[in-house]
């Protein structure tokens, strides 16, 4: 899978641009708020249909702009596609691929596959446990449309619970109530643990195949799903999940949100046998992030046969040059854009100059 190019017009600081991308490694230079990121940020945006950066989409309109448009070009193993969104000044987006609208996320999802990593993304180490739940729902929705229907649906469910939760004592029949949405928690939260189980146990060969490249095999990482559902199966899960919150019913009752499912899982992280999420450095913490958005693109690669984008953003700046060098070796073999201020290694690559807005082939 590649993007060959990618059309902007009236996007954050671009009036109207085309930016062209090669087959292996492009490099996006130039000086800081020139509109590398944001480049970056629309790319995603197609992929996903939210931005990484930001939950308000009336920011991607450039200002005073009545609507942004944003269409890239994606070829794939079986034909070329394109995907187009535009986005209004008061934040509605419409999408459509290959000229047809698509009204939900899910018909858009796995389209255009990325994986994105920024300075922020070192959150997955020390931030809550959400963080890494969502990377893990990112990774997956792209890969299993499965996956993606039962999150969605166990979002909702747990949404109408938790509120009925808050104020349950003034529902007369909020147990009925509670039952059924339990019943729904149980399914749905099944297939989202028996997923992320596997999907985590092969990450963590994978990531840990990287990471020794990273850290020059000076550390051992290893990745666990942590959750306390034990059964083997799908089906021995969806028990255990509804036994374990019909038992916690009434301190949910208390409490006024559900307190046990998938939605409280999260993801051991340690380096040799120690925690990293409390003890890692920010070294340490940037080198396993790496490692698992690498790992992430070999499981999208293996899961859909097709290989994602590997977006970077300002990933280079505290990276000696042999550091670098060695990212970059990494990145073999997969179409990979990458953001910097200036780029000095002698590699092959396609570089692009941006500045205020504006792409022009680099030297």
């Amino acid at each position: 899978m590649k993007i060959t190019s990618i059309q902007l017009e009236k996007f954050r600081n671009y009036h109207s641009q085309n930016i062209r991308f090669g087959d292996g490694l492009n490099v996006l230079y130039g000086k800081n708020g020139a509109g590398k990121t944001n480049a970056l940020e629309s790319v995603y945006l197609l992929s996903l249909f939210t931005s990484p950066r930001t939950t308000k989409d009336k920011e991607l309109v450039m200002f005073g702009a009545e609507k942004a448009r944003i269409k890239a070009t994606v070829e794939k193993k079986f034909g070329t596609h394109t995907v187009a969104m535009q986005i209004e000044a008061n934040g509605k987006k419409k999408v459509a691929v290959d000229g047809l609208p698509v009204k939900r996320a899910a018909e858009l999802i796995g389209v255009l596959g990325v994986v994105y990593f920024s300075p922020d993304e070192m959150r997955l180490v020390k931030e809550t446990p959400a963080e890494r739940r969502r990377f893990l729902d990112v990774g997956l929705s792209q890969q299993q449309k499965a996956y993606f229907s039962a999150l969605s649906r166990y979002n909702k469910v747990l949404k109408q619970k938790n509120n009925l939760l808050k104020d349950n004592r003034y529902v007369h029949n909020a147990d009925d109530m509670l039952s059924v949405w339990d019943a729904q928690l149980a399914e749905y939260g099944a297939a989202l643990v028996f997923r992320r189980k596997r999907y985590v146990e092969q990450l963590n060969a994978a990531a840990a195949k990287y990471h020794a490249a990273i850290s020059e095999n000076k550390e051992n990482l290893s990745l666990t799903y942590e959750t306390p559902m034990r059964a083997a199966d799908e089906a021995g899960l969806k028990e255990e999940l509804y036994l374990k919150i019909v038992q916690s019913r009434e301190k949910d009752k208390q409490l006024g949100f559900g307190t046990v499912g998938p939605h409280r899982d999260d993801i051991a992280i340690c380096l040799n046998g120690t925690d990293a999420r409390k003890f890692a450095s920010q070294g340490q913490q940037r080198s396993i992030a790496l490692a698992m958005k690498f790992g992430e693109v070999e499981m999208f690669s293996s899961e859909s046969g097709e290989t994602p984008v590997l977006l970077l953003d300002d990933v280079m700046s505290e990276l000696d040059e042999v550091r670098q060098r060695q990212l970059v070796e990494l990145t073999a073999g997969i179409q990979t854009i990458l953001t910097c201020t200036e780029f000095r290694l002698n590699v092959n690559c396609r570089r692009i100059l941006i500045e205020d807005g504006r792409a022009a082939d680099g030297e």
